[in-house]
């Protein structure tokens, strides 16, 4: 009797109100289907605005995530992911530049798993995890791509696995430093900014002019000279040395961008510090159903790449020892740069 009732209950359960009862999980980091119903029961009042006039039984709820598929949801999450992203509902660019290039962060994130649970999932000798590389769109500071991997692929050789379009701007760490996948980006019209490695060797083709009522130190086309370097660039480069006054240090960029200002290259590597910020403050939810897959990643649409295919949106209890902490490591120091806007940038 009570599998025809939860049955009978579920098929008036909208995919809505099980879309609302997942954000609501993520949203405020609940553990259990328990703490699901009771939390929306607390907030009938608000929920009656988005169409929803009880609270889900937790039976019903936990019928309907395992026998509705992944895919419908999928659909839901894109139908109002463009809709709130052309309304602006995300909020704007923090850092209005002139430019009309598309801004773009590339870096990555661990979360820790339970190698007891997750054996597949080796990390180091007493640690497990997997790996979420990010591509940030600065437009409204949501990612543009996920790719999930094992926590031990190296960054730079997935940077491969993300779609740029010409005339974008990637700021990225000097952990992606790799001048034979600059030479593809700049083929391809990809401009990137990042910090120059304190043991590049180079040299100073020219000296452009710095301006004077700005914290730019200098500002320099250069050639690598080091072999392998000049082999996979062999082209001009260019160097603007930042004074960060907060930490009374210098911060030596690289880009192969020649036309904007020194300011301008600054602010766009400024810029990147909300990629670190997007790590601090999102949820990384992996209950044990959810994630018991291993392999090698498939891309599946724009956003998400997922692990062999698409995984059922369960909803289940986290175990103590399958909790993720999203950027165990942070930056010891943020990379801040003084400058003031106003210096005249053109688009390429």
């Amino acid at each position: 009797m009570k599998k025809h009732a939860a049955e009978r209950d579920a098929k008036g359960f909208t995919c809505w109100t099980q879309f609302v009862s997942m954000l609501f999980c993520q949203l405020g980091r609940a553990d259990s289907l328990r703490e699901i119903c009771n939390g929306l029961g607390c907030c009938l009042g608000k929920l009656t605005h988005v169409g929803i006039t009880h609270a889900p039984r937790r039976s019903t709820l936990s019928y309907a995530n395992q026998h509705r598929p992944a895919a419908l949801f999928e659909e839901l999450f894109w139908a109002a992911s463009a809709r709130f992203r052309q309304q602006q509902a995300f909020g704007t660019r923090k850092h209005t530049f002139r430019f009309k290039n598309k801004l773009l962060s590339l870096d990555s994130t661990t979360v820790s798993l339970c190698l007891t649970m997750f054996p597949w999932a080796k990390f180091r000798r007493a640690k497990g995890g997997v790996k979420a590389h990010v591509l940030l769109d600065h437009d409204d500071y949501l990612p543009a791509y996920v790719l999930l991997t094992d926590a031990k692929r190296s960054d730079v050789k997935l940077a491969d696995s993300f779609r740029l379009n010409p005339g974008s701007i990637v700021a990225i760490d000097r952990g992606y430093i790799d001048y034979a996948l600059f030479a593809r980006w700049s083929m391809a019209g990809v401009f990137f900014v990042t910090r120059l490695k304190d043991n590049a060797a180079f040299e100073v083709v020219e000296e452009c002019r710095v301006p004077s009522d700005r914290n730019i130190r200098a500002d320099q086309l250069i050639r690598l000279t080091g072999a392998r370097a000049q082999s996979d660039y062999p082209e001009l480069l260019r160097r603007v040395v930042v004074w960060d006054a907060e930490h009374e240090r210098e911060i030596v960029l690289l880009t192969n961008h020649l036309e904007f200002g020194a300011t301008t290259i600054a602010a766009i590597y400024k810029e990147r510090w909300q990629i670190e910020l997007f790590f601090d403050n999102a949820t990384w939810c992996t209950p044990s159903d959810v994630i018991q897959f291993q392999g090698s990643v498939v891309p599946t649409r724009q956003l998400v790449g997922a692990l062999d295919g698409s995984v059922g949106p369960h909803i289940a209890r986290r175990l103590a020892c399958a909790e993720s902490t999203a950027r165990s490591h942070m930056p010891v120091s943020r990379a801040t740069v003084s400058f003031e806007s106003g210096e005249e940038q053109s688009s390429p």
